[in-house]
């Protein structure tokens, strides 16, 4: 996955998936990838210490109306299947219907497994489908990018500054390489 935002942030993660714990959800991923939607979409969601968040809004993503990207039906939540929500994993983001996963992925920057996997979030969990392999520095650099907050925009959770890579950091290409 090509990042960019022409402004410091260029590199590319790199993420190793685990299609034999989570295979619904390694599958709706890459159906994603395949199908070129990531291609033009923003990491929108900046929480430090947290995650970074991406794949649901095509650049621009700032302070005017946006909103996401058309998405597949959801998928059953695959949360427990042997995965944590450790740092530099990756999981599909959700509402707080746990079948609501779609494209949006979250990369976590910290051990968020006391946090989001299944036995601390109502049972539920967030599910996670892979581990960034490469270019963690990558991954860094998004999470500290400079940040506008948009506080009606984007789900804002109590305590958290989440906020907006400004300018966008923009997932440039996405591409299934095994």
């Amino acid at each position: 996955m090509a990042v960019s935002n022409g402004a410091g942030v260029n590199g590319t993660l790199v993420v190793t998936l685990a299609p034999n714990q989570t295979p619904l959800t390694v599958n709706n991923f890459l159906a994603y990838v395949n199908a070129g939607f990531y291609d033009g979409t923003v990491f929108h969601r900046v929480s430090p210490g947290f995650v970074i968040q991406g794949g649901g809004y095509a650049s621009p993503v700032d302070n005017n109306v946006v909103a996401p990207k058309a998405t597949n039906a959801p998928i059953a939540l695959e949360a427990g299947k042997g995965l944590s929500n450790t740092q530099w994993s990756m999981a599909m983001a959700r509402s707080t219907d746990p079948a609501s996963a779609t494209s949006q992925f979250f990369v976590n920057l910290v051990d968020n497994s006391a946090l989001l996997d299944p036995s601390t979030v109502n049972g539920a969990g967030y599910a996670v489908f892979g581990n960034v392999a490469a270019s963690s520095a990558t991954v860094a650099a998004i999470a500290s990018a400079p940040c506008t907050r948009f506080p009606d925009r984007f789900e804002l959770y109590a305590g958290v500054d989440d906020c907006t890579p400004s300018p966008n950091v923009i997932i440039t290409s996405a591409v299934q390489t095994q």
